[in-house]
């Protein structure tokens, strides 16, 4: 039996099927994967991600800590609420965590950090705030709720405290407004617009079920995936891990080398770049029939081989679509090997759907 969220007798209570992921009991999906994923793309649906971490960070030299800390920059964090998407670097350069970042005043920053590496984070995290005299947090007193879709904020809003409402409605992309015990973000991971909210444990099977009662449906991880996939979002431990940088796995926008500032890792990006990055993240559309998944191999005549990192089926689309780390020399079109078949895919850069749209030519 692995760690339950304090969500997990509702995602029974709606015939949910359980699957373990990264230790934690989570619903794959309700009954149908596709509709959940459709539910999302055309209205609005919510997904139980109580399973990441939310960490409080406190203290005067915050900002100075985080500065190391990240490979972006949060001096771009200037506007309370604002929120930083950055990756968390081992000292040789791999990713150690992707996470978000939420600057409520100079003394508090919070972090949600991925359910699978939240323990590595925290003690990573702790061990470095401690120059700083950093307090950190982990707040496993909170749950977390995201609700996407066109519909979403609109669904969502009457669902939110009373006193959170119009601060909720008001927000820009990528800000969250604190509210009593809840945070309300403008930000998601499935390339649709809604919010993610973060509240105390003792209300969110209350919210939830008001969520269910306005019309948004509940979704599972098989959803979420072949939604972030369309968006072109990295997951953590598909698409990159402890044992590449972000300049290999499609995340140099998130490293912010421009400037003189030193963070964890960033000589080794340095190193990395100046011999020449071997390899890139790009998006594959198959041209044929079959699905892509991780760990195939893709084939570059002339060039060399890669790997998928990430594949499925777009519901979206109605074709298949992939990740791949390939050589840095890799043109516009590969093969995958699938079942023995070299199989015909053209590279593209990601996002395939944004807002429910294609935004490659398929």
């Amino acid at each position: 039996m692995g760690q339950r969220t304090p969500l997990y007798d509702a995602h029974l209570a709606r015939g949910a099927r359980m699957v373990d992921f990264g230790g934690w009991d989570m619903p794959v999906h309700y009954g149908s994967q596709v509709e959940e994923h459709h539910a999302v793309r055309r209205d609005a649906g919510m997904f139980d991600v109580s399973h990441m971490c939310a960490v409080d960070l406190r203290g005067p030299r915050t900002r100075e800590f985080l500065s190391q800390l990240l490979a972006n920059d949060v001096a771009r964090l200037t506007d309370p609420g604002k929120a930083l998407y950055s990756c968390m670097l081992r000292d040789d350069g791999g990713v150690l965590d992707d996470l978000i970042t939420y600057y409520l005043d100079e003394s508090w920053f919070r972090l949600v950090v991925n359910a699978g590496t939240a323990g590595k984070d925290i003690t990573w995290i702790t061990e470095h705030a401690a120059e700083f005299s950093v307090t950190v947090t982990p707040r496993r007193d909170l749950a977390i709720v995201a609700v996407q879709g066109p519909n979403a904020r609109d669904r969502a809003s009457p669902c939110l405290p009373a006193e959170c409402r119009d601060q909720a409605m008001a927000l820009g992309a990528f800000f969250a407004v604190p509210c009593g015990e809840w945070l309300v973000a403008r930000t998601g991971y499935t390339g649709e617009d809604g919010f993610e909210i973060i509240l105390p444990v003792s209300g969110v099977r209350a919210f939830w079920d008001a969520l269910a009662a306005a019309g948004v449906a509940p979704c599972g991880l098989g959803a979420r995936d072949t939604l972030r996939l369309e968006a072109g979002m990295n997951l953590y431990g598909n698409d990159m891990d402890e044992s590449v940088t972000p300049l290999v796995s499609g995340l140099a926008w998130t490293v912010a080398i421009k400037d003189a500032r030193h963070f964890i890792g960033r000589p080794a990006l340095e190193a990395q770049k100046a011999a020449g990055v071997p390899n890139k993240l790009v998006g594959l559309l198959l041209e044929g029939r079959g699905v892509l998944r991780a760990h195939q191999r893709v084939v570059i005549p002339g060039v060399g081989d890669g790997e998928l990192t990430s594949g499925t089926y777009s519901p979206t689309l109605e074709r298949s679509i992939g990740l791949a780390r390939v050589p840095a020399a890799t043109g516009g079109r590969v093969q995958v090997d699938i079942r023995g078949k070299l199989l015909d895919a053209r590279v593209v850069k990601p996002p395939f759907v944004r807002n429910g749209q294609a935004v490659i030519e398929i």
